[in-house]
């Protein structure tokens, strides 16, 4: 058997074999919880400083926070090829972790952190010509006259990312969410940390908003690179392991290039919503942005689930567990659910006073700034319980490596439900700036819906075919 091979030459350590034997045979509500709780954490609690990191940002000026609204998007776009990358490599890592293939584990991980090296390189080649690309992609002129030294800073912070994101990736994969929480925490403390520092004490612009992200994520690069060249197990980097041949590369690129193309293309899109938002002025970009946020308290939760829940199912599918992936995915549809119903609850209780916050800045309280993001918000919020049933349903087919129908679900989402409907809603009627939640809402319920659609033929095949196999 190769199980014994392979070990000759790359060791597995014994507790990543005892998670390796939970993940496949243990109580599935007890392997939920440990994987999926401490990144659901680490999702609200990074939330909730994004929240806090665009409340600096307004503090500002209301143009600083449309304007880093505007360019994350951007950013999210480059983000997208290391960010699809580690989720397609994640998935096939954990394939081969749980079918007990230990050197291709290796194999995997070791090429994929040069694949994003090689990507990384291109990127920061590109860094000098920030102002000619904003230009290109049709940046409002007054974004790239405020942003296009804070969009190249965070250039930087992307390349650092694309490396980060492997290896939170690797450490999910080996169940090590414990350990994700309090690297991801000790993040996202010294961004928040310096980005006070720099806006409060220093009255610094975005740009320095900007270098304290290169920090935060240059600390954590620091901290990968150690523990993935600290040992000559399975989890760890070796360029003697590095292989760009079809067998290693095809099946990751085969599986991640969906990933990259949706989170790309989903990027792009709410850069075109950003853009079409913006005729009823920079005000109304920042307010959905600021809605977005404090939507995501509540769908960034549900995100943690998600990604835990790839992460187990993939594992099962290796090991060849079908029941247990069906057992997964009810689970975290069934916990995501209440997550969603009781963050709409609350966050609709509480909307005057949080968006209150964000109508402070260094020239007093806007009075119209606040309005518009409660006006937009209340269509908006829809979003923590229909998201739900799509982020349970994204679990599902990521961990299958079904990227695929991940990609024609969320292309749906922006480019069928989002901005034809704004389009139309701009053009034929007079809601005015409510139209950008309007859309919002729209858009969401219908993902929903189509994401039903979508995974009932899924789970269908899992009982026709893999279950009845099993027996």
């Amino acid at each position: 058997m190769c199980y014994i091979g392979c070990m000759a030459i790359a060791k597995l350590s014994t507790k990543d074999e005892q998670f390796r034997k939970f993940a496949l045979h243990g109580d599935m509500w007890k392997v939920v919880r440990t994987v999926c709780i401490p990144l659901a954490v680490f999702q609200g609690i990074n939330q909730l400083f994004s929240i806090l990191d665009t409340l600096m940002a307004s503090h500002v000026g209301s143009e600083s926070v449309s304007t880093v609204a505007y360019l994350s998007q951007m950013q999210v776009i480059v983000s997208a090829v290391g960010q699809g990358l580690a989720m397609g490599g994640s998935i096939k890592i954990s394939e081969a972790y749980g079918a007990g293939e230990y050197e291709l584990v290796k194999k995997r991980l070791s090429t994929l952190v040069a694949l994003c090296a090689i990507i990384g390189l291109a990127v920061a080649l590109a860094i000098p010509f920030v102002p000619a690309l904003l230009r290109m992609t049709g940046t409002p002129a007054r974004f790239i006259e405020i942003g296009s030294r804070y969009f190249a800073v965070t250039l930087v912070a992307t390349i650092f990312s694309f490396f980060n994101a492997v290896y939170i990736a690797m450490e999910r994969a080996r169940g090590n969410s414990g350990r994700i929480l309090r690297l991801n925490l000790l993040t996202v403390v010294l961004k928040l940390s310096l980005t006070a520092l720099f806006v409060y004490l220093l009255r610094a612009d975005i740009v320095m908003i900007a270098i304290a992200t290169v920090l935060a994520q240059g600390t954590l690069l620091a901290i990968a690179c150690r523990n993935l060249t600290a040992s000559n197990d399975v989890f760890s980097f070796s360029r003697k392991y590095v292989s760009f041949t079809k067998e290693i590369v095809g099946p990751i690129l085969k599986i991640s290039f969906p990933v990259i193309v949706e989170k790309s293309a989903f990027a792009l899109g709410k850069t075109v919503i950003n853009s079409m938002v913006g005729q009823y002025g920079v005000i109304t970009v920042g307010a959905l942005g600021i809605s977005n946020n404090m939507n995501g308290s509540v769908t960034g939760v549900q995100n943690g689930f998600q990604d835990g829940g790839s992460a187990i199912i993939s594992q099962n599918k290796g090991g060849g567990t079908p029941r247990r992936i069906l057992s997964a995915f009810w689970r975290i549809l069934d916990i995501n659910l209440c997550i969603g119903t009781a963050g709409y609850i609350l966050l609709n209780l509480f909307a005057w006073p949080i968006s209150g916050l964000f109508a402070h800045s260094a020239t007093g309280f806007d009075t119209t700034f606040q309005t518009t993001i409660v006006s937009i918000f209340r269509y908006d919020s829809i979003s923590c319980i229909m998201l739900a049933i799509n982020s349970s349903t994204m679990a599902l087919l990521f961990g299958l490596g079904y990227t695929r129908l991940t990609l024609f679900v969320n292309f749906c989402r922006v480019f069928v439900f989002r901005i034809p409907v704004l389009w139309y809603l701009q053009r034929y009627t007079d809601f005015g700036s409510e139209s950008a939640g309007i859309v919002m809402a729209v858009s969401n319920i219908l993902v929903g819906i189509l994401a039903v659609a979508v995974i009932i033929p899924v789970i269908a095949r899992i009982k026709q075919t893999e279950i009845t196999e099993e027996r």
